[in-house]
C-alpha cells in the first residue's frame, strides 16, 4: 500500500516564541521534496535578523512554493530586509503575499524591499508594511519599484506611516502611471490633509485608473478634503468600489458631497464607510436615501 502523506497548506505558529533554531526547522521543511506548504504565519515571534536569513534561504529553494508569508512584529530589519528582498530575486519565486507590519523597517530596509520588487522574478501581489517607519524616502523607493515593468503589486498597505506631504505625492503620482496596477491601497492613520486629497483626486480621475479599495480613516480631511474626494468619485474615470473615511472629521457638509458624486453616472462605489464621524441627520438621511434607491451601487453604508 501506499503510504499516505499529511499536507499542511496553512501553518500558524503566531506568538509561540519562534526562534531562529525554530526557522531553521522550518527553512528545512520548506526545502522538503515536494514541499506542501503555501502559507506561514510567524507574526509575534523574534526571529531576529538570522531567523529571517534561514527563512529567506528556504524561500530561494526551489522546491519551496510557499505563497503568503506574515512575519508581522517579528523584529525584522533591515538586515532581514536584504536576506527576504534576495529571496524575491530567485527564480522562481512563488511568494505573492508579504506581511511586515509593526517591523522598524527604515529607509534602508524600505529601499532593499523596493529593489527586490523591481526584479522581474518577484511576483509579489500584496504587502504589508503598516506601522513600518515609512517616510517619504520609503515612498519614492516603493513608487519607483511599482513603475517597474512588470509590477505585479495589487495590493499595498502603508497605515501608521508619517509618509509627509512628498511622501503622498509621489503615491498618488504613481496611480497615474499606466505600469502601476494597484487595486488596493490603505493609508488609514497617515497624516492625509485637504492638500493630499487634491493630488489623490487627479489620480483618481487618471485613465486608467486601477485603484477599486482605498482606506483613508483615521485622516483629519476636514470638509474641503471630502469635498474634493467627492469631485473625484464623480469622474466617470473612477472606478473605486470600496471607500473608508472613519474617523476622517466629515460632517453634513461632506455628506452631501458624497451624495451628489453618488449620483453621478455612472458611479462604481458599493461600499462607504463613515463611522466614528460627527454626522447630522440631514448626512444620513441624504446618504440613506441613495442606498436604498436601486438606481445606484451603493450596497453597504456604515455610519
Amino acid at each position: 500500500t501506499e503510504r499516505l502523506k499529511s499536507v499542511i497548506v496553512l501553518y500558524r505558529l503566531s506568538s509561540c516564541g519562534v526562534t531562529d533554531e525554530g526557522c531553521a526547522a522550518l527553512a528545512s521543511a520548506l526545502r522538503s521534496n515536494p514541499s506542501h506548504l503555501r502559507q506561514l504565519n510567524l507574526s509575534g515571534n523574534k526571529l531576529g535578523a538570522s531567523g529571517v536569513k534561514l527563512l529567506s534561504d528556504g524561500l530561494k529553494d526551489p522546491h519551496c512554493k510557499l505563497e503568503k508569508l506574515w512575519l508581522s512584529d517579528c523584529g525584522v530589519t533591515d538586515e532581514g530586509c536584504a536576506a527576504l528582498a534576495s529571496a524575491l530575486k530567485s527564480n522562481p519565486s512563488h511568494l505573492r503575499e508579504l506581511d511586515l507590519s509593526g517591523n522598524k523597517l527604515g529607509v534602508s530596509g524600505v529601499k532593499l524591499l523596493s529593489d527586490g520588487l523591481k526584479d522581474p522574478h518577484c511576483k509579489l501581489e500584496t504587502l504589508w508594511l503598516r506601522d513600518c517607519g515609512v517616510t517619504d524616502e520609503g515612498c519614492a523607493a516603493l513608487a519607483s519599484a511599482l513603475r517597474s515593468n512588470p509590477s505585479h503589486l495589487r495590493e499595498l498597505n502603508l497605515s501608521g506611516n508619517k509618509l509627509g506631504t512628498s511622501g503622498e505625492k509621489l503615491l498618488y503620482d504613481l496611480l497615474k502611471d499606466p505600469r502601476c496596477k494597484l487595486e488596493k491601497l490603505w493609508l488609514r492613520d497617515c497624516g492625509v490633509t485637504d492638500e493630499g486629497c487634491a493630488a489623490l483626486t487627479s489620480a483618481l480621475r487618471s485613465n486608467p485608473s486601477h485603484l477599486r479599495y482605498l482606506d483613508l480613516s483615521g485622516n483629519k480631511l476636514g470638509a474641503s478634503g471630502v469635498n474634493l474626494l467627492s469631485d473625484g468619485l464623480k469622474d466617470p474615470r473612477c472606478k473605486l468600489e470600496i471607500l473608508w473615511l472613519s474617523s476622517c472629521g466629515v460632517t453634513d457638509e461632506g455628506c452631501a458631497a458624497l451624495a451628489s458624486a453618488l449620483r453621478s453616472n455612472p458611479s462604481h462605489l458599493r461600499q462607504l464607510d463613515l463611522t466614528v464621524n460627527k454626522l447630522g441627520a440631514s448626512g444620513v438621511k441624504l446618504l440613506s436615501d441613495l442606498k436604498d434607491d436601486p438606481h445606484y451601487k451603493l450596497q453597504i453604508l456604515d455610519f
